[in-house]
């Protein structure tokens, strides 16, 4: 989604009595996301309402409250909470959803900050994820839109999935948007882009994109159009992270390639499976356990500063009045409503690294200011090393006792066979 803190008409408004409009958060083809209040229960909530193009479609609102009502029971860390969900007062606005306010950012900002990670980050990421969706694949529900943009993380490194339902709804209701399509292309499995199929095999063919993405920097496919991404696919495997990015371990190149076979059949045959196998790697590899970091500028950091500084500027006002008697003080105007400050732009693409980090041990220390080739403010080149080190150990303890058992071979071979000249 496109940030943007200016000002929007709905901001200030109480939706259906019941929900007040803070600030927006961010932007995109399908909706905008503003940061709220439910007035009821005093608690903060993220508001997506749809765009306006999807009042009027009866089919859509029917998707659209099955969907939410579906998903609203689904109940797993990795998922972020629905809440409620509406059609604006008295069904004559516009859809919106009522979600769990996650104060944090989103995966693809996180990645724009800091880059590639290494192999324990990766496994921090995906092992939410890939719990949200299995407890989705057993409730026979399917994302379809596995992306950076649709996975948050919080302020506390919690990592949580977005979006369930949406997509199949917007589908559905025919109503397609170029946008939507840009934001979508690089992670569709081949069923979708030819069928437009969508079964728990293409949410890990999502998630194995997703992981050659965190372990390299890029998605695998490149094109000049979006309809070029999207059919090389259909004609052509996922390389291995590893033939990108040097050090990334084995395991997680057979991670990529199981989840992304072009055909579903051969693919994991849901995200609980896919779990398992990357809970094997982690105990494998003896990967340390890590805590995600949030973006530091983030849309919803943006939107949050935005909000409290209104609130804090009027209330700085309100107390400047109570001091100032009407005797006294001479006439003023009300203190502007200057419009929300827009949010700090993405930082300049920059060239990721070619290797993997060496030290997987210092990672969760407090944050650094990001510099080209680390992520969280470390070095990315340390874990190869270490890794490498260990196993030059090792290699060295076994050609050593080889070597010493091959002597013991040839000298008691030559011993046996020059005995009798020696008798």
């Amino acid at each position: 989604m496109d940030s943007s803190q200016r000002s929007d008409p709905l901001v200030g408004l109480v939706v259906d009595a019941r929900y007040r409009v803070d600030a927006l958060i961010a932007t995109g083809g399908m909706s905008a996301v503003y940061r709220g209040l439910d007035l009821r229960l005093d608690r903060p909530v993220a508001l997506k309402v749809m765009d306006s193009r999807y009042a009027g479609d009866s089919q859509f609102l029917t998707r659209f409250q099955r969907e939410a009502r579906a998903v609203a029971r689904l109940k797993d860390p990795g998922l972020v909470a629905v809440y409620d969900q509406g059609l604006g007062d008295h069904g004559a606005g516009l859809p919106y959803l009522v979600m769990e306010l996650v104060e944090g950012g989103t995966l693809r900002e996180l990645l724009r900050e800091r880059g590639p990670m290494p192999p324990h980050a990766v496994a921090a990421v995906l092992t939410p994820i890939l719990g949200g969706l299995a407890a989705a694949h057993r409730a026979g529900l399917v994302h379809r839109d596995i992306k950076p943009e649709n996975v948050l993380i919080s302020d506390d490194g919690e990592v949580k999935i977005a979006d369930f339902g949406l997509v199949r709804a917007v589908a559905e209701a025919k109503i397609t948007s170029t946008s939507v399509i840009l934001g979508t292309a690089a992670y569709l499995s081949p069923e979708q882009v030819g069928t437009g199929d969508a079964t728990p095999e293409s949410d890990v063919y999502g998630v194995g994109i997703l992981t050659y993405e965190l372990l390299t920097g890029t998605t695998p496919f490149t094109g000049d159009s979006v309809l070029a991404v999207a059919y090389q696919r259909m004609d052509n495997d996922v390389p291995p992270p590893s033939a990108a990015i040097a050090g990334v371990p084995p395991q997680f190149d057979e991670l990529v390639r199981r989840a992304t076979r072009r055909t579903p059949g051969d693919r994991y045959p849901d995200a609980a499976a896919m779990g398992a196998d990357l809970a094997a790697i982690v105990t494998e590899l003896g990967l340390p356990p890590f805590r995600v970091p949030a973006p530091a500028n983030s849309a919803q950091h943006a939107a949050s500063a935005e909000f409290h500084s209104r609130l804090a500027n009027r209330a700085d006002s309100d107390d400047g009045d109570e001091h100032t008697t009407a005797a006294t003080a001479p006439p003023q105007a009300p203190p502007p409503i200057l419009p929300p400050r827009e949010a700090t732009p993405p930082p300049a693409p920059r060239q990721h690294t070619r290797e993997m980090p060496r030290d997987p041990d210092d990672w969760d220390r407090p944050r650094t200011p990001y510099r080209s080739g680390q992520f969280a403010g470390i070095d990315i080149d340390e874990l190869v090393w270490a890794r490498q080190r260990g196993r030059r150990v090792s290699l060295f303890w076994a050609v050593g006792i080889l070597t010493l058992t091959a002597m013991v071979a040839a000298g008691a071979w030559t011993l046996g066979s020059n005995l009798q000249g020696l008798i």
